[in-house]
């Protein structure tokens, strides 16, 4: 493919479509290792399984996997709204409690 003679627009299209043809491909091309690998296995006598075990969660799943939410600890009185979970760096509502002379105490939930 000559790529010197499309337009500038043709280019940017096409600088668009070439990551996604590569993800594509190297999709492909894992997903027929593995199969050529299981092939090699079973002609062994053995699955995949039983040569490698669970397979490790990757770098992706870890960060795709959600975190169960942490409950309220501590709630304005006359402001619902305001919560905290008592992690993390203090809220300017519950710095601004304690610099009234007030214990954090009175907020617990």
């Amino acid at each position: 493919m000559d790529i010197s003679k499309l337009t500038t627009k043709e280019l940017q299209a096409l600088l668009k479509r070439v990551p996604k043809e590569i993800s594509k491909r190297k999709q492909q091309e894992k997903s027929k290792l593995i199969d050529h690998i299981a092939q090699i296995a079973s002609e062994h006598g053995y699955s995949l399984k039983d040569l490698i075990g669970k397979a490790p969660r990757s770098v992706k799943s870890k960060k795709a996997r959600r975190r169960k939410p942490v409950a309220v600890k501590y709630r304005h009185p006359e402001q619902p709204n305001l919560t905290w979970t008592g992690r993390g760096r203090k809220p300017h509502w519950v710095t601004k409690w304690l610099d009234e002379g007030k214990r954090l105490e009175m907020l617990a939930v």
